[in-house]
């Protein structure tokens, strides 16, 4: 893809991640068959499908717990990742060879279910999610990671 075309592809993602009701942060996903320079898919991280509450109903059930970034992956909302793999999937849409735009770094679990969809790339939105990630797991399974500028995370910019 041309770098004029993935710049509009972030432009996309970042407002995708607009639509996140997650009040901790906001984290958007792009599908893209690198071929043809379109979108297969899109999600992003929220409350169940359906409206469904958030895990902490109005507040963030990892901030209440204090979870620690990174960890306790089980807890939370459905990651912007996740959901752009279940649509796609939902949708008869293929990942394999795909590359997939994301807002921040993937965590390890999302990691795995990217690696196992048969995504070729990640695209990462550098300055998003600032914990632990699963971009080391991508590349060594095989899953080239790109970084691109984008906006910083604003609990690094604080600090």
């Amino acid at each position: 893809m041309k770098e004029k075309h993935i710049r509009i592809r972030v432009e996309q993602c970042l407002s995708l991640a607009k639509a996140s009701n997650c009040p901790r942060r906001k984290f958007g996903a792009v599908l893209l068959d690198p071929t043809r320079n379109v979108v297969l898919m899109d999600g992003y991280n929220g409350g169940p499908r359906g409206g469904g509450e958030l895990c902490g109903g109005a507040t963030c059930l990892r901030d209440d717990l204090s979870v620690k970034s990174g960890t306790r992956m089980e807890i939370g909302c459905h990651h912007a990742e996740m959901n752009v793999i279940c649509n796609a999937a939902a949708s008869g849409v293929a990942c394999r060879g795909a590359w997939l735009l994301v807002t921040g770094e993937p965590c390890i679990l999302c990691a795995k279910l990217i690696h196992h969809a048969g995504i070729a790339k990640v695209l990462v939105v550098s300055g998003g999610y600032a914990g632990e990630n699963g971009c080391d797991y991508l590349v060594k399974h095989g899953v080239e990671v790109e970084r691109l500028e984008g906006p910083q995370d604003p609990r690094i910019a604080a600090a």
